[in-house]
C-alpha cells in the first residue's frame, strides 16, 4: 500500500466495491416494490452478469490495444451513467421493471469493459515482485467489500430507499474516475501501431492454447470454484434453515468471511515464500472444502462462524494466488486479452456452479449439497499437485525483439506467410533438439502462428525443417518487433545452441 497510485485506485476500487453490492441490494429490492415477479428479481443478477460473459474478452482485447487507462474510465463512466440514471428516475418514482434491468446491463458493459484492464495494470501500479500482495489487496477489497455492501444496502434502503443505494453506487464511480484521470500512465510502444479487434482477439486465444503454464491456471481456476461456489450459492438457504438465522445473522456470516480474508491475507505472503505456490494452494483447497463441509453440516452458529472465518481465508488465498500466477506469466502485449479468459472462468464457474449445486440440493438435499462439493474439493486439491502444478519459477516476460530492425518484405496486409526455417542437426543431439523445437513450436504459436510443423529429411536425416504460417507481413512483423519476450529468445536460442550451425530461413507469400 506504500505505492501512492495504488493505494489510491485501491481505496477508490473499495468504495466502487461497496456501492456495487450494496446497488445489488438496492436494485432487487426495488425490483420486489415494482411488482417484479421472481424471474425478474432473478434477472437483475442476470442483467450485470450477461454481459460480462459475452463482452469480456473482447473488453480484453481492446485494453491490449487501446490505452488501458481510457479503456478503464470508460467503462466507468458507464456504469456512473447507469447508477445515476436508476438513481435520478428512482427518486422520480419513474423506474419501470424493464428501464431498471436495461440500466443494470448497461452497467453489465461497462464492468465488463474495466475488469480485463483493471487486473491488466497490476504489474504497472506495483513492482514485479509485488504482484502477489497486491493480488491478495484486490481479494481483500472484493470480500470486505462483499461483507459490507448488502449490509450497508439494508440500512440505506431501510433509512431512505433503494434511490440511496444508487447515489452511493454513483458517488463511488466518482471517485474512481477521479484517482484514473489523475493517473499519468506512460505510454505503449507500439512500432507498427493497434491491431485490429478482431485480430487481437484471435491472437490472444492463440496465446492462452499455446501457453501450458497459463493454460494450467485458467483450468485450477474453473475447478476450484465450479465447485468453491456451493458455499456462496446456499449459505443464504443454510443461514435460514439449519442455522435459524434472520438476515443480521446473515450478514454475521458474511463479515466473517470478509475478516477471514483479511487474517488469509496477512499470513499468505509468509506461506508463499516458505512453502511455495502449489502448497499453498492445496493446503488452503482442503481448508475450504473442510469450512464447506462444516457449514452444511453443522447447525451451531458458533461452529458457522469460525467456518467462515476459514472460508475466507482459504478463498483469499487461492485466487489471489492464482491470480498473481496468472498476472506475472503474460507479457505486455497480451496482459489484458488474456486475463479476460481468467475472468471468464472465474465467473462462469461460479454461475454454473451455483445452479448446479442449487439444482443437487432441491433434488438431494442440503447438506449433500455441501458435502459432495467438499469432497471434490480435497479430491482435486491432491490431483492437481502430480497433474496441474503451476510453476514456481519466475518466467522472464520483458520485451525482447530478435530483429532490431524490420526486414524489407512484403506490403504489411500480404498473406498468409510461410516462414521455413531449414536445421542441421548432429545425430547425437537430435533428441535433445526435437525436445527443445516442441518448446519453439509453442513460442511461434503464442507470438502468431496459426500452424506450425517440424519435419525431417528421410534421405538425409540430419536434416530438419521447420514451417509455420501467419495470417499477414504484418503478423509476422509484430511476432519479431513487438509479441517476443525473454523466454521465446532463450528458448530459440536454445534450438540454436543444438544445431550445426544457424537455419536457412525462407519467407513465402501466398501466390494465388
Amino acid at each position: 500500500m506504500r505505492r501512492t497510485a495504488y493505494r489510491a485506485l485501491w481505496l477508490a476500487q473499495f468504495a466502487s466495491n461497496v456501492g456495487t453490492w450494496a446497488q445489488t441490494v438496492g436494485a432487487q429490492w426495488l425490483m420486489g416494490d415494482l411488482g417484479g415477479t421472481s424471474l425478474q428479481v432473478a434477472l437483475v443478477q442476470a442483467a450485470t452478469t450477461l454481459p460480462v460473459f459475452l463482452l469480456v474478452v473482447p473488453s480484453g482485447a481492446l485494453g491490449d490495444i487501446l490505452d488501458r487507462r481510457l479503456v478503464l474510465m470508460t467503462g466507468q463512466a458507464l456504469m456512473l451513467l447507469g447508477a445515476g440514471a436508476l438513481m435520478v428516475l428512482t427518486a422520480s418514482d419513474i423506474t419501470t421493471p424493464a428501464t431498471l434491468l436495461a440500466l443494470i446491463a448497461l452497467m453489465g458493459v461497462g464492468q465488463a469493459l474495466s475488469m480485463p484492464s483493471f487486473q491488466a495494470i497490476q504489474p504497472e501500479l506495483v513492482p514485479r515482485e509485488e504482484i502477489p500482495q497486491a493480488a491478495l489487496l484486490n481479494g481483500v477489497n472484493m470480500n470486505v467489500g462483499r461483507a459490507i455492501g448488502p449490509a450497508l444496502g439494508g440500512v440505506l434502503i431501510a433509512a431512505v430507499g433503494p434511490e440511496a443505494t444508487f447515489a452511493f453506487n454513483t458517488v463511488s464511480f466518482i471517485g474512481v474516475l477521479l484517482v484514473l484521470g489523475f493517473w499519468r500512465r506512460p505510454a505503449d510502444r507500439r512500432p507498427l501501431g493497434s491491431e485490429h479487434i478482431l485480430t487481437a482477439v484471435r491472437s490472444g486465444a492463440r496465446y492462452v492454447r499455446s501457453s501450458p503454464a497459463y493454460s494450467r491456471v485458467l483450468v485450477r481456476c474453473v475447478l476450484f470454484v465450479l465447485f468453491a461456489s456451493s458455499l456462496w450459492a446456499l449459505l443464504p438457504a443454510i443461514a435460514r434453515g439449519p442455522l435459524g438465522l434472520d438476515a443480521g445473522g446473515y450478514g454475521v456470516l458474511l463479515g466473517c468471511v470478509g475478516a477471514g480474508a483479511i487474517g488469509g491475507a496477512l499470513i499468505v505472503p509468509r506461506l508463499l515464500r516458505t512453502a511455495g505456490k502449489n502448497l499453498v494452494l492445496t493446503m488452503a483447497t482442503i481448508a475450504y472444502a473442510a469450512s464447506t463441509a462444516i457449514a452444511g453440516i453443522t447447525t451451531s452458529t458458533t461452529v458457522a462462524v469460525l467456518s467462515m472465518l476459514v472460508t475466507g481465508a482459504g478463498w483469499i488465498a487461492v485466487l489471489s494466488t492464482l491470480n498473481a500466477t496468472a498476472q506475472v506469466l503474460l507479457p505486455a502485449w497480451t496482459r489484458a486479452r488474456a486475463l479476460a479468459y481468467y475472468q471468464l472462468m472465474l465467473m462462469g464457474g461460479q454461475a454454473i456452479g451455483a445452479v448446479l449445486w442449487g439444482v443437487i440440493a432441491d433434488a438431494l438435499d442440503l447438506r449433500w449439497a455441501m458435502v459432495i462439493p467438499a469432497v471434490a474439493m480435497a479430491l482435486i486439491a491432491f490431483y492437481a499437485v502430480y497433474k496441474l502444478p503451476l510453476t514456481e519459477r519466475q518466467l522472464d516476460v520483458t520485451p525482447a525483439s530478435v530483429w532490431n530492425e524490420p526486414p524489407e518484405g512484403p506490403d504489411e496486409k500480404d498473406g498468409p506467410v510461410l516462414v521455413t526455417l531449414e536445421w542441421r542437426v548432429s545425430e547425437e543431439n537430435v533428441t535433445q533438439f526435437a525436445e527443445a523445437m516442441q518448446r519453439v513450436g509453442r513460442s511461434r504459436r503464442r507470438t502468431g502462428a496459426s500452424m506450425w510443423g517440424l519435419f525431417r529429411d528421410a534421405e538425409a536425416p540430419e536434416l530438419f525443417l521447420e514451417t509455420f504460417v501467419l495470417a499477414t507481413w504484418q503478423e509476422h512483423l509484430r511476432q519479431h518487433l513487438e509479441r517476443g519476450t525473454a523466454v521465446d529468445v532463450n528458448v530459440q536460442q536454445r534450438a540454436r545452441d543444438l544445431a550445426e550451425e544457424d537455419p536457412t530461413v525462407r519467407h513465402l507469400i501466398w501466390a494465388v
